[in-house]
């Protein structure tokens, strides 16, 4: 990483700068812990702080946010603007579940922000595996009990490793999308669990479906599944592309497999000449910030790949 490039991530988001801290420098752990502290009262997290309703979710809603309507998803695209995608990205920026502030939103949006689905408890889930494994993650990460969900997806895991929403609608093989949910949700909850050779052991039967495929092609025919798993996005919402993946078995503490050797290819060739790379998707639906410009060189995408690089080349 050039000076350059390091100074340019060091001047952006608290969310970027801890970890680029972290995972770029290998600062001291109170130095990112301290930077990491900054994240829901600056910058992109405050702002996703400042959007909470009085009983402290999002949109008044679980998922589908108050007043929102069918006409409105065809129009504008699924609406990212409830309490759990909310909640994912803030997760997913650093927001530090035990900051008191925080910790106050949480513990209200156990009782108070109900499904749609079924009216259950927020942290009790849904019916969606691709949903399921990001609740997971998020009880991971605030301390709640995600044991009945990792039960009941382990109990999905469909026969090729992986896992498929459409599973109740007829569909008996895996999808990218649905898999990486899952595999990202057990993955945290793993990290936290006394007992974590079963979930290890499904996440690496889920990592096969991914790696057979190269992360991004069928197996039938070796043809790209969807173009836009090559595609760099963010935030990735429930979406699959090949840094997403690549970065989730960096996180994990995999080695390098050959297979993704193809992926690594596709996101080494979308460096641009000053070593940056750019934002080429950003998801359709309604917001409460819009992070970066699709076109420009992002940070969160150039944090994303370096350190995917880093732990590749190593």
């Amino acid at each position: 990483m050039s000076d350059a490039v390091n100074d340019w991530l060091l001047g952006g988001d608290p969310a970027v700068r801890w970890q680029v801290m972290r995972d770029l420098l290998d600062a001291p752990a109170d130095e990112v812990a301290a930077e990491r502290a900054r994240v829901i009262h600056e910058g992109w997290g405050a702002a996703l702080m400042a959007a909470r309703d009085p009983d402290h979710g999002w949109a008044r809603a679980a998922f589908w946010p108050e007043g929102y309507t069918p006409e409105d998803w065809e129009r504008e695209g699924q609406p990212w603007t409830a309490t759990f995608p909310v909640l994912m990205l803030l997760r997913d920026l650093g927001a530090v579940p035990t900051d008191p502030v925080l910790a106050s939103a949480l513990e209200t949006i156990e009782t108070s922000v109900l499904w749609e689905e079924g009216g259950q408890p927020f942290f009790d889930g849904e019916v969606e595996p691709c949903i399921n494994g990001r609740v997971v993650g998020l009880c991971a990460w605030a301390g709640r009990d995600g044991r009945p969900l990792v039960d009941r997806l382990l109990s999905e895991q469909l026969p090729d490793g992986g896992w498929n929403c459409e599973v109740e609608r007829g569909a008996t093989v895996s999808s990218f999308d649905t898999t990486i949910n899952v595999l990202e949700g057990l993955a945290a909850y793993r990290d936290v669990t006394p007992s974590p050779a079963r979930i290890d052991e499904a996440m690496r039967a889920g990592e096969e479906y991914l790696l057979t495929r190269g992360l991004f092609r069928r197996l039938s025919t070796g043809d790209v599944v969807d173009p836009a798993y090559l595609e760099l996005s963010y935030p990735p919402q429930w979406h699959y592309d090949v840094l997403r993946a690549l970065d989730y078995l960096r996180a994990v503490g995999r080695a390098p497999d050959p297979r993704a050797a193809e992926a690594i290819d596709v996101l080494r060739s979308k460096r641009l000449p000053d070593g940056r790379w750019p934002l080429e998707r950003v998801h359709r639906g309604r917001t409460h910030v819009d992070f970066e410009a699709v076109g420009e060189p992002s940070r969160l995408i150039t944090l994303r790949a370096l350190r995917v690089l880093r732990w590749w080349d190593a």
